[in-house]
């Protein structure tokens, strides 16, 4: 099936109206676990904890749960495919549970950002992050909510690969924890006010460095 097919699919089967899809993405393993690469997981770590929903079903190459949050139902996903193969998972389930793209939401670590500061968009293109350039291209359309948390700039000389796949260190991990409350909250926004004033609310200027839409 040719992966642009795909989208008519979403606007002529609205599906579950009231399901919201919150997709976090990271790479599978212990060995990635405390990486930056894998903060999507644990903004879905934070909030499954937190609204007590069991993401733990193993279905569609991904994790996935069913709860509330904010009065809503959700769908919390986990890929364990790797991160460049994100779209393969994130494709199957939308398509099985028919969720619209409005109601889906990915949350992933962007480089862009300033280390903690968190920024949704509802559109763009992947900005250099291959986990969303294959979501893009599985889905057809860069039009989806995004919620990027920020990890800061690779320094001079590193391998962006080598940056995404290290750990933060013992000064930075009081800044990302907060930045996974942020994205958190910026979720429960999302579902409670709305995308105007969840953005309103959560995006932050950066300083010192010229403004980067990915």
């Amino acid at each position: 099936m040719n992966i642009l097919s795909f989208l008519p699919f979403f606007q002529q089967n609205r599906g579950d109206k009231d399901m919201i899809m919150i997709a976090g993405l990271g790479n599978p393993g212990k060995e990635y676990e405390k990486t930056k690469h894998n903060v999507g997981f644990w903004v879905i770590d934070k909030l499954a904890k937190e609204y007590n929903i069991n993401v733990t079903k193993f279905k569609h190459k991904a994790l996935i749960g069913e709860g509330i949050i904010a009065g809503k139902k959700v769908l919390l996903v986990k890929p364990q495919t790797y991160m460049n193969l994100s779209g393969e998972s994130i494709r199957e389930i939308i398509k099985f549970y028919k969720i619209p793209l409005d109601q889906f939401y990915v949350i992933y670590d962007d480089t862009s950002l300033p280390l903690s500061n968190v920024r949704i968009r509802e559109k763009g293109s992947a900005g250099g992050h291959n986990g969303i350039k294959n979501i893009i291209a599985h889905l057809g359309t860069d039009i989806f909510l995004r919620i990027k948390v920020g990890i800061g700039e690779k320094p001079n000389g590193w391998d962006l690969a080598n940056y995404v796949l290290a750990p933060f260190s013992k000064d930075e991990e009081p800044l990302i924890l907060s930045g996974v409350d942020k994205a958190c909250h910026a979720i429960e926004l999302l579902l409670n006010k709305g995308i105007k004033e969840a953005m309103n609310q959560t995006n932050q200027k950066r300083k010192n460095q010229s403004e980067v839409i990915s």
